[in-house]
């Protein structure tokens, strides 16, 4: 029998922020099980093992980040939503690495895997953004990866310390936003 106060969701849950504490390729089940107090064994009555685990902290952050983004971008359009959607991520991806890194390389395993409805909260926010600019429908798949790996990008290797030039980082992130506004704006 589970123990008590323990599911799949609290379990999850205790992996993200350990995650976010110590790294996500620092996170296993012997440490994840000493944190909540059980034995390894008691664990997989919750999940089915440590891809499992991963693939589920994966679903929560993009379920974060996609109510983050959608909670961010009311009321806002153009290069205010750009802005908001941008300092969303970045804020998400600073205060909670580990469970963000969870989300890098891992592909739906179909329609009805929650990892697939996830992701789609955050691409139908970041789609929402473009609504504000004059970007051909054909280019709205090449728009979106551009939103998101510029934001993905420049946030991951804030987090992982990857600046090290002495000019302000909010400065270079201010300077990320425009530049992207100015070339969403372009009608050529």
């Amino acid at each position: 029998m589970p123990r008590a106060g323990l599911d799949p969701a609290v379990v999850v849950s205790a992996a993200a922020g350990l995650a976010d504490e110590v790294g996500l390729p620092n996170v296993t089940m012997g440490l994840l099980a000493e944190r909540l107090g059980v034995r390894p064994p008691s664990l997989y009555k919750h999940v089915a093992g440590q891809a499992d685990l991963v693939r589920r902290i994966a679903v929560l952050a993009l379920t974060e980040v996609g109510d983050d983004l959608r909670d961010a971008l009311q009321g806002r359009a153009g290069r205010d939503a750009l802005e908001a959607a941008a300092r969303t991520i970045r804020h998400y991806v600073l205060e909670h690495p580990g469970r963000y890194a969870a989300t890098v390389r891992l592909e739906p395993q179909g329609p009805d895997d929650p990892m697939d409805a996830a992701g789609k909260r955050v691409l139908t926010s970041l789609a929402a953004v473009l609504e504000g600019y004059p970007v051909d429908p054909t280019d709205t798949i090449h728009a979106l990866r551009l939103l998101r790996s510029l934001t993905h990008g420049f946030a991951v290797l804030e987090a992982a310390g990857g600046f090290q030039l002495d000019t302000d980082v909010d400065e270079s992130f201010a300077w990320l936003v425009d530049f992207v506004d100015r070339g969403l704006r372009r009608t050529d």
